[in-house]
């Protein structure tokens, strides 16, 4: 069975939202790829009002792009989309840096992310990351398959958080780079070893494959990273 394509879930958005679908965008890596956008794909459903009807009959699509590989789409009211910024940094800054209307019009007249807000959601999803692979490298210790599935997993949520970084760091409106960088930047930063998450690069990429048995320490040295990050967010001031 073909997997849902990008314009199949724009024309089943469209059918069930009707006239209250105000846009539907990508987002995040995929936008910033040229041409045919590859791997997950993020996207952003902002609507003028969310019936209860139009949920349901959204549904089929949803659980389409689902199984296609994707992130269930971000559905957001309008006043929601306006005025959510302060509580959603992260998502918001990678929504505003990189994003490709697919239908309608993305307001973003008045929305701002502030380097406070960012600095708080950040250390806080980070701290959430932590505990959340200390958990599964407990749980999964020994199971070297489990253990990389759980990396693969887990990239995207990673390098998010990494990205944000760069943009609490160097600004919010920082430009993008490309992971090995970003990877580089925030462990020169925040005094982790790169190494790790440059392996989880490499294998996404398909560049060198992350063994079985080799899984266990790439985890527990994003682990050690990410706990390294969460300390250095909780010391750094910013302003704005």
């Amino acid at each position: 069975m073909a997997k849902m394509t990008l314009d199949e879930l724009v024309e089943q958005l469209k059918a069930a939202h009707g006239d209250a679908l105000e846009a539907v965008v990508l987002h995040g890596s995929a936008a910033r790829q040229q041409g045919t956008p590859t791997g997950a794909l993020d996207v952003l459903v902002v609507v003028r009002a969310l019936a209860d009807q139009s949920l349901k009959a959204a549904g089929a699509a949803t659980r389409a792009w689902i199984d296609a590989g994707n992130p269930a789409p971000l559905t957001l009211t309008s006043p929601e989309w306006a005025s959510s910024a302060d509580i959603f940094a992260i998502e918001y800054a990678d929504i505003l840096s990189a994003n490709r209307v697919l239908h309608g019009t993305l307001r973003t007249e008045g929305i701002r992310v502030t380097r406070h807000d960012l600095r708080l959601q950040l250390e806080r999803e980070v701290m959430g990351k932590v505990l959340q692979l200390r958990r599964e490298l407990q749980a999964r210790h020994g199971n070297g398959a489990a253990e990389l599935a759980l990396l693969e997993a887990a990239h995207g949520g990673v390098f998010a958080l990494l990205r944000a970084t760069l943009r609490l760091k160097d600004g919010v409106d920082a430009p993008h780079a490309d992971s090995d960088t970003v990877a580089k930047d925030v462990a020169a930063k925040a005094g982790f070893d790169a190494t790790p998450f440059l392996a989880l690069v490499a294998h996404r990429h398909g560049t060198t494959k992350i063994k079985d048995k080799d899984a266990h320490g790439v985890l527990r040295g994003c682990h050690d990273g990410l706990q390294r990050l969460a300390a250095y967010l909780d010391r750094l001031t910013v302003d704005g």
